[in-house]
């Protein structure tokens, strides 16, 4: 298989390219021409008013169309994969919620069976959030399953896993969370803070010992306040983490979201879903881990009377274009937070993230309004409205 792509625009990682030919090599993104090559006779795809942009990657996502991989089904977490690419994503980690040390335990064998299986949106790890958390922030996560950190634990997840956890959320205030981030930042896992109420310095001492994302950054964690910075402004003054958003317009007020990015820039924001099984559907009663959730009015919330938040139904599509439309940045700004940022901050960037010589072909076509209309994987279309 091997063809040209023509289009208006190309978003590259550091720049846009006006009008120009990216070749595609047997699936794998190569040379790109501003000019057709003469006695070329390829086959070009022609995206005359479109956009070419590298296909999204959701680092923090749990579930969406009715699935959730604590359902430890191995037919849902195909589902899932089959289904993402209709909101731009090609690459993304399955997330877990706080549960049982046995049910992580499974839900990392059933991922990391039907990994290889996709034929969808690929998996490129998995991601822990759970179960070494605080409960005055615990959000929708469950507090009788919380624990302190234990290595030999996380030990029995990852073989479980065949190796596949990349990440993994904890408290930083709980007991041993420095050694514990210590330990496997060794191991090259992210180790992520959230769902805590850390004080500032407890947090800063956190990333200062290896844990390099913020969990959807003000949503479960201590916030800013001028005699005690806590979870927040640890995340401000810390230049080499990552913060997570969830721009849905619930979770973090537009305004919020702006000063992030001036404390963290571009560079340091990734947009993430925070997708559980409602994404996708209608509104209605579903559930998260064992809470019963309503969606309502675009937002899913707890219906144990605190109506917090539970997750999203949040496409990442979605947020790239919330982002773009609330003025705060430009649309290649606003690509890169859900492509590239999200694969650095998982340390999965070598294999997705960027539209680049040597990468697999998974990109997305968008019309002039940003909005998607086709997505490729692996060179091959997948997905197209």
């Amino acid at each position: 298989m091997h063809y040209l792509i023509y289009a208006d625009k190309f978003f590259f990682e550091k720049d846009i390219a006006e009008k120009g030919y990216l070749e595609v090599v047997d699936g794998v993104i190569g040379d790109f021409y501003e000019t057709l090559p003469d006695n070329m006779d390829w086959e070009i795809r022609d995206y005359s008013n479109f956009s070419i942009a590298p296909g999204l990657v959701d680092t923090h996502i749990h579930g969406f169309m009715s699935h959730d991989f604590m359902d430890l089904n191995g037919a849902g977490v195909l589902e899932i994969c089959e289904k993402l690419p209709s909101t731009g994503v090609t690459s993304f980690l399955p997330t877990s919620l706080t549960d049982s040390i046995e049910n992580v335990e499974t839900a990392c064998k059933v991922i990391a069976e039907n990994a290889a299986l996709s034929t969808g949106a690929k998996i490129q790890g998995i991601y822990l959030e759970g179960p070494f958390f605080t409960e005055k922030y615990k959000g929708a996560q469950n507090p009788k399953y919380f624990l302190d950190p234990d290595l030999a634990i996380f030990d029995q997840w990852q073989s479980a896993a065949n190796g596949l956890i990349k990440k993994i959320a904890i408290a930083p205030e709980r007991n041993g969370a420095i050694d514990f981030i210590k330990a496997l930042k060794k191991q090259g896992i992210v180790v992520a803070l959230g769902h805590s109420d850390a004080s500032y310095d407890q947090a800063v001492a956190a990333v200062e010992s290896g844990a390099g994302v913020f969990v959807h950054l003000y949503n479960g964690m201590s916030g800013l306040h001028h005699r005690n910075p806590g979870m927040v402004g640890a995340c401000f003054n810390t230049n080499n983490s990552i913060a997570e958003l969830i721009c849905d317009g619930y979770h973090v007020h537009p305004g919020a979201v702006e000063v992030a990015l001036r404390a963290k820039t571009t560079d340091r924001v990734a947009l993430i879903t925070d997708s559980m099984r409602a994404g996708g559907m209608p509104e209605g009663e579903y559930t998260l881990g064992e809470f019963p959730v309503i969606l309502k009015d675009g937002a899913v919330r707890l219906t144990d009377g605190s109506n917090s938040l539970a997750g999203s139904c949040l496409k990442l599509i979605d947020a790239v274009n919330n982002v773009i439309d609330w003025g705060i940045v430009t649309p290649q700004e606003a690509i890169k937070m859900a492509t590239l940022i999200p694969a650095e901050s998982s340390g999965i960037a070598d294999i997705c993230g960027r539209i680049s010589k040597g990468y697999p072909a998974d990109y997305i076509v968008l019309d002039q309004n940003m909005k998607l209309q086709e997505t490729y994987i692996n060179g091959i279309s997948v997905y197209s409205v």
